[in-house]
């Protein structure tokens, strides 16, 4: 007798070929560490705000942060799940082109000249940190989408992201406290290149214009 299938019952498998080809692990952790990047230059900026660092005060920053980076994806990944039959038609449209305003969003805001850290400091309060753990995730909910297009494991996925914005975060708090704001844009910068060029990438093979 044939189990009955579950609407989400492969959301845990491996990653099938075709997600594979699309989006490699190696992708998948460069997306991470993209993805990590507005996480990072809050942290550097609560770091520059900080009189002293200590591994306790940026293991908090880095929980906060990380926490939500991994839950915001999945919330996109099981919304967007809820409809793939019916985009399955222009799925990879919908992957490019949320990658690629993710982008060049943060490389918009990496160039703001006004865009200078709030030094003073602040304690790392529920009530303070959740509006900047919300704020530096809400990328992650549309990359979340994105994941469910293109079938990449969440779970992986989730655990990746988080780790990465856990580890990042903390020491972008390091970071600021020893050599202020001057790698906050340039990290924006680098995450926005990042992750238009993925999404560019997404295209090009949906199209077979490029094959690796």
């Amino acid at each position: 007798m044939k189990k009955p299938k579950t609407k989400y019952a492969n959301w845990a498998r491996p990653v099938c070929v075709k997600a594979v080809f699309i989006l490699s692990l190696f992708e998948l952790a460069i997306t991470a560490v993209a993805l990590s990047m507005d996480a990072f230059a809050v942290a550097i900026c609560r770091g520059l705000a900080m009189r002293r660092v200590t591994l306790r005060k940026a293991l908090i920053i880095g929980l906060y942060f990380g926490v939500f980076q991994a839950a915001m994806p999945t919330v996109g990944f099981f919304a967007a799940s809820l409809f793939t039959e019916v985009i399955e038609a222009f799925d990879h449209w919908i992957a490019f082109g949320l990658l690629a305003f993710l982008g060049i969003r943060m490389i918009l805001e990496s160039r703001k000249e006004d865009d200078e850290c709030d030094t003073k400091e602040m304690p790392l309060t529920f009530k303070n940190m959740l509006p900047l753990a919300v704020a530096t995730s809400i990328d992650a909910m549309a990359a979340g989408i994105s994941f469910a297009v293109l079938n990449v494991n969440i779970a992986q996925a989730a655990s990746l992201i988080g780790a990465t914005t856990l580890v990042i975060s903390m020491v972008g708090v390091k970071i600021g406290s020893v050599f202020g704001s001057r790698f906050k844009s340039g990290a924006e910068m680098t995450g926005g290149v990042i992750l238009t060029l993925i999404g560019v990438k997404i295209l090009l093979e949906h199209l077979n214009l490029l094959t690796l």
